[in-house]
């Protein structure tokens, strides 16, 4: 498991990160032989107030990524290539 944020990124931004995924998927639950994704605060942390989001260091820029099996080389491509296709900094 691993989580990255998407510089200066808000909800409506990280969600565009994730829509231009070719590889991962976004997945309700992060447990399976593929690699999933999910954006964190409307996820995991739905339930938590927008302070004990924040206490907690979850932005809206943050995106939750379960590993799968597929070659390492071709997950990081996916992750960074769908950052570039957003527009990313």
């Amino acid at each position: 498991m691993v989580a990255f944020e998407i510089k200066g990124a808000d909800r409506a931004e990280s969600f565009r990160v994730l829509e231009a995924l070719r590889l991962a998927r976004p997945g309700p639950s992060l447990g399976d032989v593929c690699t999933l994704v999910m954006h964190a605060a409307s996820a995991s942390a739905r339930r938590l107030t927008p302070e004990e989001r924040a206490a907690a260091g979850i932005r809206e820029s943050l995106i939750r990524v379960s590993v799968g099996l597929e070659d390492p080389d071709d997950i990081v491509e996916d992750l960074l290539g769908a950052v570039e296709r957003r527009g990313a900094p």
